[in-house]
């Protein structure tokens, strides 16, 4: 099996759109805004990551893949409901941000049983 061309390509996007919001958090958000951003980045940098290995991982199969699918997008999910919340002044997006933290659950754990059936 070869290396998931896609979830790269989304993974590297979302590590790109992690270091923009960081360094939006350090250099220009205010420091109410500051720890939000600084909490949706580092999370949605460490699930790029995850991504990545999932994507390159060719022995993981099908669910590796979808390990990492979810990860990323629970990452993003995550980061986009924290960054409304600060940015756009969107409290109801607080609602959103434990479906990306489910995602992001559910990917380790399909990463887990990718493992133990490889």
């Amino acid at each position: 099996m070869t290396a998931d061309r896609n979830l790269i390509v989304f993974a590297a996007l979302n590590g790109a759109l992690a270091v923009a919001l960081g360094a939006f958090a350090a250099h220009g958000a205010g420091p109410q805004i500051k720890t939000l951003l600084q909490t949706g980045s580092h999370y949605q940098l460490g699930h790029a990551v995850f991504a990545l290995a999932c994507a390159l991982w060719t022995g993981g199969g099908g669910l590796a893949r979808l390990a990492g699918w979810l990860g990323a997008a629970g990452g993003l999910v995550f980061s986009l409901a924290l960054a409304a919340i600060g940015l756009l002044g969107l409290p109801a997006m607080g609602a959103v941000a434990p479906i990306g933290g489910l995602l992001m659950i559910v990917g380790w754990l399909c990463l887990t049983f990718a493992a133990l059936r490889s």
